[in-house]
C-alpha cells in the first residue's frame, strides 16, 4: 500500500483530530480485546472490532491483504453498527489488515492470518482535505465548473470560445463524459493533480494543453478538448485543478449504509502493467450455473491477451489472441510522452479484443479483429450470391473488428470473419444459439453458432440487416431513402447509428441496441420472417428538450439489457440516470412521426447518488455509466431482475432497489475502480450467499491511475451479498 495515504499519521499522533462527518458511536469505556474476542469466526476467517479515539467505528472498510498466492488476493468487508467484523472465506496466508474509512486516514496495517480476531484502531483525519483524498473520482470530478447554459450554443473562438458544435450545456457535458471519461476517470490523483513528471509549465493551462497530448491516446485526447473549443476547455480544467490546489474539496460520501454493509469484496490481480482488461466473463448469461466454480476471463484489449484467472487456485494465465492484422489499434507514436512511461510503447495491439460472452459450451466468444479491417470477404459484396450481400452490401466498408473464439476443452483459438464489424455481442435464447454483434456501420450482424459448428462456415452461419424504420408505417420496409436524405412519408428511411451496447429480449427476441450522443438513441431491431428483407427498425430518444416531458434533461445512452419481462434498461452515462423503457406504453411506434422523441411516456429516470455537476440546474448527475446489466437469475442475491449500472467515477456498482433507490457497493482499495461491464455467476444454488456472485473488473484503459500507480496490476472483484455483515 502506497505511502501517501498515510502522510498524516504524524499529525494525527502529534493530536490534531478532526471530527469529518463520520458515524460513530460513543464508547469510552469499552473493553476492545474482549468485544473483538466475542465475535464469531472460523478456522478461515479474520474477524474483531474497529473502534478509535471517539469510539466504535461502523461502516468503515477492513482490508486484508497478501502477496502469498501466485497473485496478489484482498478481501474487503464493511463493518457493523458496532464497528465489528469478519472477513470470511480467507485462504490460507499471511494478511497485512488495515481500516479505511470517510472520515479517517488508513490506519496502521497489522499483520495477521485466518483463525485470529483483532481489535484495530482507526484514524480519525487531521481535516477536512485528508480525509478527502480517499473520496471517489465522482465527488472530485464534481466540482467542475461547466459553462452556464446562457452561453450556448457556443460561438467560437472569435466569440466565448465554445465550439458552435457545442449546442447547448448537455452537448458539453456529454462530450467531456463520452470523450473524456469512457476512457478513464476525472477527479482521480492522477488527473486533479500534476504529477513531476509531467514536467514543469508557467501555468495550469500551458500544463492541461501538454497533458492533453501526452501517451499513445494523445492525439484522440488533444481532439477531445479541441471540440469543446480548445482554448475554453483548457481554461475550465485549469480553473479546476487551481482551485483544488488552493484548497477547495468536495462535500464528504456517506458511509455504506444498510444493505452495504453486508457486501463482501474479493480482488485478484491479473495481466501485466501495461493491460488494459476491457471486460470479464464468467458463464452463459442465459444459464448462470454453467462454469460453474470454473475460470473467469478477461479481455486484455491493450496486449491481445485472454487472460483467465482460477480462483480456486488464485492463479492467473493468459492465452495470445492469434490476428493476421499487423497495425495496432494504438498509435505507435506519441505527440508528447508519457509521464508514467516515457516513450516506450505500452500497448501493441492489432487484434484489440474487446468484449466476449460465454455460450452453453463454455466456450468464449470475443470480439477480435481477427485481420486487416479493409480485407472483406469475397462473400461480402453483391456478386457473391450471399442474400445479405445482394441486399446490403458491405464490401466496401472497413469492419474493424470480428471475432475469434476460445474452446477451454482444447485450449486453443478459433478466429470467425464477419462482412460487419462487431464491438457488444450477446446470445438470444433460441434453439440455433443466436450471436448478435452491434457494429459501427450502421448494421446489426449475427452469426448462427449451431449452423457455425456444422459447417465450419462462417459465410453460411452469419447475416446482417441495416437499420430501416417503417417511415410510411405500412408494417413492412420497402423502398427507403438513405440517412443523409430528408424523410419522405411515402417511403421508409434508413438510419446510421453506430450501434455499441446490444440486448436480446427474451420475450419476443427483438434486438436492441444502444447508439451513444446528446440525446443519443436506442434502437429495436425485429428481424422477421425472411430477413434481410424482413427486418425492421424502430428508434427511440429519451426525453430531451421535449415539450411532452418538461423538465427531463435525459442523454447519452451507452449499454442496454433487457430483465425476463421484455423492459429494456439503459445507462444514460451523460445525465447520470439510469433508465427503463417500456415499448408497451408507446402510442406511436412506426410512421413518419416516429423519428425519436415520439414516446417519452416509455421512458422512467433514476438518478445515479452522489454530487451533481456546479451550474447544472437540469436534474443530473456527476456520475458515469460506462454500461449496465439486469441480474436475471439472482446471481448477486438481492432478487431477480435487479438493474445495476456501473458507477464508473464513483469506484461502485450500482443497484437499483424496488423502491427507485441505489444500493452504493464501493470498492474502496485500490482508488480508482473503473469497471466498464459486470457479470453474474451462480455457483451453487444451494450454498445461499457463498455460492452467488458478480464479477466486476479494474478497466481504466490507463491502469496506472489508480492507487499505486505505475506497477500496479488491473484486479478481477467479486461482489458478494451476505445476509448480515458478521456472516461467515
Amino acid at each position: 500500500m502506497s505511502s501517501c495515504w498515510r502522510m498524516w499519521l504524524s499529525l494525527v499522533l502529534g493530536g490534531l483530530l478532526v471530527l469529518i462527518a463520520p458515524r460513530r458511536i460513543s464508547s469510552q469505556s469499552v473493553n476492545r480485546a474482549a468485544d473483538a474476542g466475542q465475535v464469531a469466526i472460523d478456522a478461515d476467517d479474520i474477524g474483531g472490532i474497529v473502534s478509535g479515539p471517539n469510539g466504535l467505528e461502523a461502516g468503515v472498510w477492513v482490508i486484508a491483504e497478501t502477496k502469498d498466492l501466485p497473485t496478489k488476493f484482498r478481501k474487503i468487508v464493511v463493518t457493523d453498527d458496532h464497528g465489528r467484523f469478519v472477513i470470511p472465506d480467507l485462504p490460507k496466508a499471511n494478511y497485512s489488515v488495515w481500516v479505511r474509512g470517510y472520515g479517517l486516514i488508513d490506519s496502521q496495517p497489522v499483520a495477521s492470518s485466518p483463525g485470529k480476531t483483532l481489535a484495530l484502531t482507526s484514524i480519525p483525519a487531521p481535516d477536512a482535505r485528508a480525509a478527502a483524498q480517499y473520496y471517489p473520482a465522482n465527488y472530485w470530478y464534481s466540482l467542475i465548473k461547466i459553462p452556464s447554459k446562457s452561453e450556448f450554443p457556443g460561438t467560437g473562438p472569435e466569440g466565448n470560445g465554445i465550439s458552435p458544435e457545442m449546442k447547448n450545456q448537455m452537448t458539453w457535458i456529454g462530450q467531456i463524459k463520452g470523450g473524456c471519461i469512457v476512457c478513464h476517470q476525472i477527479g482521480s490523483k492522477a488527473t486533479r493533480e500534476f504529477p513531476p513528471t509531467l514536467g514543469h509549465f508557467s501555468s495550469s493551462i500551458e500544463a492541461w494543453d501538454h497533458r492533453f497530448q501526452v501517451g499513445q491516446d494523445g492525439k484522440l485526447m488533444s481532439e477531445a478538448v479541441s471540440k469543446l473549443g480548445r482554448a475554453r476547455g483548457l481554461q475550465m480544467f485549469a480553473d479546476w485543478t487551481d482551485r483544488i490546489a488552493a484548497g477547495e474539496i468536495p462535500p464528504a460520501p456517506p458511509r455504506p449504509q444498510g444493505l452495504e454493509r453486508n457486501l463482501v469484496l474479493s480482488e485478484w490481480e491479473w495481466g501485466v502493467p501495461s493491460s488494459f482488461v476491457h471486460d470479464e466473463v464468467s458463464t452463459d448469461r442465459r444459464k448462470p450455473t454453467l462454469n460453474a466454480n470454473g475460470p473467469i476471463y478477461g479481455v486484455d484489449f491493450g496486449t491481445d491477451r485472454l487472460l483467465i484467472l482460477d480462483t480456486g487456485k488464485n492463479a492467473a494465465s493468459d492465452v495470445k489472441l492469434p490476428s493476421t492484422n499487423t497495425v495496432s489499434s494504438k498509435p505507435q507514436s506519441m505527440p508528447e510522452p508519457s509521464p508514467y512511461w516515457g516513450e516506450e510503447i505500452y500497448w501493441t495491439d492489432p487484434a484489440h479484443p474487446g468484449v466476449g460472452v460465454v455460450d452453453q459450451k463454455a466456450r468464449v466468444w470475443i470480439t477480435s479483429e481477427v485481420r486487416p479491417e479493409d480485407r472483406q470477404p469475397d462473400f461480402c459484396g453483391p456478386s457473391s450470391g450471399n442474400k445479405y450481400a445482394k441486399y446490403f452490401p458491405l464490401d466496401k466498408v472497413k469492419s474493424s473488428e470480428q471475432v475469434a473464439m476460445y474452446d477451454p476443452l482444447t485450449k486453443e483459438v478459433t478466429n470467425v470473419d464477419t462482412c460487419f464489424d462487431t464491438h457488444h455481442l450477446q446470445f438470444d435464447e433460441n434453439a440455433d444459439n443466436t450471436l448478435y454483434f452491434s457494429g459501427r456501420i450502421g448494421t446489426v450482424g449475427w452469426l448462427n453458432t449451431k449452423v457455425y459448428d456444422q459447417t465450419g462456415s462462417s459465410e453460411t452461419a452469419q447475416g446482417w440487416c441495416p437499420t430501416i424504420l417503417d417511415t410510411n408505417g405500412d408494417g413492412k420496409i420497402g423502398a427507403y431513402t438513405e440517412p443523409n436524405d430528408p424523410i419522405d412519408p411515402r417511403k421508409d428511411h434508413r438510419v446510421m447509428l453506430g450501434g455499441y451496447g446490444i440486448a436480446v429480449n427474451p420475450v419476443d427476441h427483438s434486438i436492441w441496441f444502444a447508439a451513444p450522443g446528446t440525446p443519443g438513441q436506442i434502437v429495436r431491431l425485429d428481424r422477421g420472417t425472411n430477413p434481410p428483407t424482413s427486418c425492421k427498425s424502430e428508434v427511440y430518444e429519451p426525453p430531451f428538450n421535449n415539450a411532452s416531458a418538461p423538465g427531463k434533461e435525459a442523454y447519452f445512452p451507452r449499454g442496454i439489457d433487457v430483465d425476463r419481462n421484455g423492459l429494456v434498461w439503459t445507462g444514460l452515462s451523460g445525465s447520470g440516470q439510469l433508465a427503463s423503457f417500456d415499448r408497451r406504453k408507446c402510442k406511436v411506434l412506426n410512421g413518419p412521426t416516429a423519428t425519436g422523441q415520439h414516446c417519452p411516456e416509455g421512458w422512467t429516470l433514476y438518478t445515479a447518488p452522489g454530487p451533481r455537476m456546479k451550474g447544472v440546474p437540469d436534474e443530473s448527475s456527476a456520475d458515469f455509466f460506462y454500461f449496465n446489466k439486469v441480474d436475471q437469475y439472482n446471481a448477486l442475491g438481492l432478487g431477480p431482475n435487479t438493474p445495476m449500472a456501473n458507477g464508473t467515477l464513483s469506484d461502485s456498482l450500482l443497484v437499483l432497489q424496488p423502491d427507485g433507490k441505489f444500493l452504493v457497493l464501493r470498492v474502496p482499495y485500490p482508488i480508482g475502480f473503473y469497471s466498464r461491464g459486470m457479470d453474474g455467476r451462480i455457483d451453487d444454488p444451494k450454498t445461499g450467499w457463498k455460492g452467488r456472485a458478480v464479477y466486476a473488473n479494474y478497466a481504466p484503459n490507463s491502469v496506472w491511475h489508480i492507487e499505486g500507480g505505475k506497477g500496479t496490476l488491473s484486479s478481477l472483484v467479486k461482489f458478494q451479498m451476505r445476509p448480515g455483515p458478521l456472516a461467515k
